[in-house]
This record gives C-alpha cells, sequence and structure tokens, in this order.
C-alpha cells in the first residue's frame, strides 16, 4: 500500500502558509531529521551514539559523512577514519553534527531538483559557512561548527523554496529573469519573503536557539551571530568581485568581529574561497564552485566557466584503476572507479555508462553516478542508429564535449538530458561501439573545460584496456 503525497494548495498566500506546505508536504523527512540530530547537544556516550545511529539509518547520510570525515578541512591529522564511531572519537561530535546536517541539506534539496537559483544558494551558503568557521577566532570546536551550520542555514527558507516545483517558483524566477528587485518580487508572489520564510522554519523544524538568534531581527547578541550575518552578506557581494563600495563596506564590519584590518581581510577571504570549492566538491556538488567567486575571470561574464578539477584525486583513482588493471582487471570494479572520477575528480554533476542492451541495437544504463540520475535507470536509451532524440549523443572515435543545438528536443523525464552540454566518449569491442561514459552538470550552465575533457579521456583510457584485456584473455 503507498500514501499519496499531499496535494499542493494552489497558491500559498502567507508566511504559515509556506512553513506548513514546506514542513509538512515538501520536506517532513528532512525536517524530522534536523531537529532530531539538533536535539543531540551533548557529548555523552549515549548521545554520542544516538548521532551515530541518526547518520547510520541512511546509506547516503554515511558515506558521505565518511567520506568528510577523512578531507583535511575537517581531519587535519590526515588519520584514515572508516566507521562513524572513529570519526566522532577522533574528529569531535560537533564536528560530524557539522558534516551530517550540510549532506543532509545538500543530498534532500538537489535530489528534489537542480534549478539555477538552488544551485546558486547552495553555492553561497557553502562560501559563507567556510569563510565563518575559518574566520571564526580559535575558541573550541563547538563554536566553529555552530558558525559553519548557522551559516549554512541563515537561508535555508530560500533554499527549500527553489527545492521545490511550483507555480510560484516558476512565477518567481520569471520576475528575477525580468531584474525585477528580489525582495519585491518576493512579496508580489509569495505574499511574504525568503527572510520571514526561514524565521518560520528557524522556529518549526527547532534549529536551536543561535540560529534563531542569527535570523533574528535587530542586533546580533554574540559574536558568533554578527560574523554568520556578515559572512553571508559578504558571500553574496563576492559573487560581483572583491572590490566596490557594498564589499569594502562588509570587510569592515568583519574586520570589527575577527580584530583585523580590512586588507588583511581580503585576503583571508580570498584563501578561503579556494577551500570551499574544496569543501563542495567533497559534498559531492562540485558543479556549484562554478558559481563561487574566483571560479571565473570578470565580475559578471556571461558565460561561467567549468567546476574547479580535483587533480589529487585524479590521480589517486588513476592509480587505483592501474593497480586494478595489473592485478586482475574486473570490468565492473573499473568502470565503478572510472564513473567515480568523472563525478568527484573532475567534476561532473551526472556521470553513466551505457553499454548495448541484449539485442545490440540500442545503449541502455549500466552504471550511474551522481544525483539527478534516477530516471536514467528506466528511461535513458540511445538507438545506436543515431535515431531519436537522444541520436546526437552517440560518440565520435575519441572523448569530445557535445554540443546541443540550439533547438534540442530533449526528453519528458529529464529537462536537462539531451538541451546541455556534456562530455561523451566511446567504448569499443573488435572495433565495434559496445557502450559509452556519457557526464553532464545539468543546469549548470558551462562547457566541459579542455582539462575535463583531457582526464575524462584518460579515464576512459582505463575502461576501454580493461576491456580489451578481458576480451584477449
Amino acid at each position: 500500500m503507498t500514501t499519496e503525497k499531499p496535494i499542493a494548495p494552489a497558491r500559498m498566500n502567507s508566511t504559515q502558509a509556506w512553513v506548513t506546505y514546506l514542513s509538512k508536504v515538501e520536506l517532513p523527512v528532512l525536517a524530522n531529521t534536523l531537529r532530531r540530530i539538533n536535539e543531540l547537544t551533548d557529548s555523552r556516550n549515549s548521545t554520542v551514539n544516538e548521532l551515530a545511529n541518526v547518520i547510520l539509518n541512511d546509506a547516503q547520510l554515511t558515506s558521505q559523512v565518511l567520506r568528510l570525515s577523512n578531507t583535511v578541512f575537517y581531519n587535519q591529522t590526515r588519520t584514515q577514519v572508516s566507521t562513524v564511531s572513529r570519526a566522532i572519537t577522533l574528529i569531535g561530535f560537533d564536528a560530524v553534527k557539522s558534516m551530517a546536517i550540510s549532506s543532509l541539506i545538500v543530498d534532500t534539496l538537489l535530489k528534489r531538483n537542480d534549478r539555477p537559483h538552488l544551485l546558486r544558494c547552495l553555492a553561497r551558503a557553502i562560501h559563507a559557512a567556510v569563510q565563518a568557521r575559518c574566520l571564526m577566532p580559535k575558541r573550541n570546536e563547538t563554536a566553529l561548527e555552530e558558525v559553519f551550520i548557522g551559516a549554512l542555514l541563515m537561508n535555508i527558507g530560500e533554499l527549500a523554496f527553489w527545492s521545490c516545483e511550483t507555480e510560484q517558483a516558476t512565477e518567481l524566477e520569471e520576475r528575477l529573469r525580468l531584474d525585477e528587485t528580489p525582495v519585491e518580487a518576493q512579496k508580489a508572489v509569495l505574499h511574504t519573503t525568503f527572510t520571514e520564510i526561514t524565521r518560520g522554519l528557524v522556529e518549526a523544524w527547532s534549529l536551536g536557539p543561535f540560529i534563531k538568534d542569527v535570523v533574528s531581527p535587530g542586533q546580533a547578541n554574540s559574536l558568533g551571530s554578527s560574523l554568520v550575518r556578515n559572512c553571508v552578506d559578504m558571500a553574496r557581494l563576492s559573487e560581483q568581485g572583491w572590490s566596490g563600495p557594498h564589499m569594502d563596506k562588509a570587510l569592515e564590519r568583519l574586520g570589527k568581529d575577527i580584530g583585523e584590518s580590512p586588507a588583511v581581510v581580503r585576503d583571508q577571504l580570498k584563501v578561503n574561497a579556494s577551500e570551499a570549492m574544496r569543501v563542495a566538491v567533497s559534498l559531492g556538488i562540485p558543479q556549484v564552485t562554478a558559481l563561487m567567486p574566483g571560479a571565473s575571470g570578470a565580475a559578471g561574464e556571461a558565460v561561467p566557466e567549468a567546476p574547479t578539477m580535483d587533480p589529487e584525486l585524479q590521480l589517486e583513482i588513476l592509480r587505483e584503476l592501474s593497480q586494478c588493471l595489473a592485478e586482475k582487471p574486473d570490468i565492473n570494479e573499473v568502470c565503478q572507479l572510472v564513473i567515480e572520477g568523472i563525478h568527484r575528480a573532475i567534476g561532473m554533476q551526472r556521470v553513466a555508462l551505457l553499454m548495448a542492451d541484449r539485442a545490440g541495437d540500442k545503449l541502455v544504463p549500466r552504471k550511474l553516478g551522481g544525483r539527478g540520475t534516477e530516471e536514467w535507470r528506466q528511461h535513458f536509451l540511445i538507438h545506436k542508429d543515431g535515431t531519436g532524440s537522444l541520436g546526437g549523443l552517440l560518440p565520435h572515435a575519441h572523448a569530445s564535449i557535445y554540443q546541443p543545438k540550439p533547438n534540442a528536443e530533449g526528453v519528458p523525464y529529464d529537462r536537462w538530458l539531451g538541451k546541455v552540454p556534456a562530455l561523451i566518449g566511446p567504448i569499443k569491442a573488435n572495433g565495434r561501439l559496445v557502450g559509452l561514459f556519457y557526464a553532464d552538470n545539468a543546469g549548470g550552465g558551462y562547457v566541459p573545460s579542455n582539462e575535463q575533457l583531457s582526464a575524462f579521456g584518460h579515464f576512459l583510457q582505463n575502461a576501454q584496456l580493461c576491456l580489451t584485456l578481458i576480451s584477449g584473455r
């Protein structure tokens, strides 16, 4: 027996209506899990076990927390962590709690939607969170993680709103496209503002007194609250560059928070922005790095550049591939490593390996990676004769960048497939096309770089070599 999702009201027309709709209809699991994690504020053994259990109940969350636990941002000792309980012991209760919350936010929202506005908000939230944690005068672990989560959740109302497919989201998107003032557009379409929705969600989801202070009107009640507010403001301004009268004032406010001159603060912010990109990659959303300051050239550039790659991770995965090939080639293991390399090291959001079906006339998914690929398993197929709406994805002799035509048809089950730039490359056996790797960045809005294409080609060569070795046995 399945329970149907409640039907959303035609239009929400008050703050409370939006808070109820987001909490009860769209995001009840996120609301409940965040509430449970936030209630765990003591690091006694019983509470440590409770936190571990909350994380272990979700396989994806467990995987994300362990991945983050092995990054330099959280684990400066570089001691390998392989269990959640070990992570809590080695890295700290508050740090693991922080990882769990940030992973939950990212995973839950991006599974639901990949609107450019949501990606922009996530990029801004992660940038602000990393800046707040890095700038916070070293007090204790609790304070560092408090400001990180405070900055991440300061605009939770806006994040939650853009993750939902509603008529009002589409209408607001259109108004913002016409350069209408954001707050006025929100009032006209939502009958409230993102700020008011955030305050309502903070209360309804019991996100704690610190975040409540951060989002409350009036003066901040602590250094941490002030730092979070100023970091969120700075993250928004930095999208237009590191200079200008508004940015200068933001630097002055941050300087007062941490006791440094604006010039010193500016230099620190630029270093921290690079760290924010690495954290985004570790969270599994490399596509948002292209939306962070420093990722592209001049501010306001019309065409954003591809996200930052992780060359160290790329080398690590290539070494693992070489080891697999040297020992006992296993096509499944090799292709899984290739998928992970394309997704995490090259920075592509969605990756698929398609192989020929039994009849041999179509390519269908064999392995998938990244968010937004759930529907592909049942529906994604490419006719080997080049017909159909996705026939243009058939690769050339080598790895290449697919550029869609302006009026590309697309498919009903995915708004981006066939309509956005992608990396494509063939897998052959005895000169015949038997499969292809496909990778895109959904609504990211940029063309993969030549560096990404080159790295993509290296990974494909390993998959091809494995197939050649196996077929030659």
